[in-house]
């Protein structure tokens, strides 16, 4: 193996294509491929996202409406039937905090936490979060349970 006889890896290269602008000889001078005038032809062309060819852009056509409140707080529900679940499969004994949920992937650790009352708790809990509904706290309570708001 000598300098004469070095050529690419089999399969390494795959421009068999034929350059397009240099020169009318070629047979792909002139236009290049792009026809005649218009933005598509010129050189720096990239259509904008949502234009529509002049007509007015759907994003403009349809009305705005609403605001976002920067100040709202979003709260990771979690409800009774799910701290029966973690009762039964024996994750949680008596008290339910922050640490235990984040634990069990129920919440994330900076996450505001609000126990919501679907389904029913039959276990005595101690239960420590952000936010209770009151049909949640009814329902804790009704079993026996501590309900502290952080």
């Amino acid at each position: 193996m000598d300098l004469s006889n070095l050529k690419p890896a089999k399969g390494s290269v795959k421009s068999n294509n034929k350059r397009v602008g240099r020169g009318e000889g070629s047979g792909k001078g002139g236009t290049a491929t792009r026809g005649h005038k218009g933005a598509k032809s010129r050189s720096g062309y990239s259509k904008k996202i949502g234009f529509e060819g002049g007509q007015m852009p759907l994003q403009r056509r349809v009305p705005k409406f609403g605001f976002n409140n920067r100040n709202r707080k979003e709260y990771q529900g979690i409800n009774l039937d799910t701290l029966q679940l973690l009762v039964d499969n024996g994750k949680v004994k008596d008290t339910v905090d922050l640490g235990v949920l984040v634990e069990n992937g129920l919440a994330g650790k900076n996450d505001l936490v609000k126990i919501l009352g679907r389904g029913e708790l039959k276990a005595k809990l101690k239960v420590s979060v952000h936010k209770f509904t009151a049909s949640a706290k009814e329902a804790i309570e009704a079993a026996g349970g501590e309900v502290v708001t952080l």
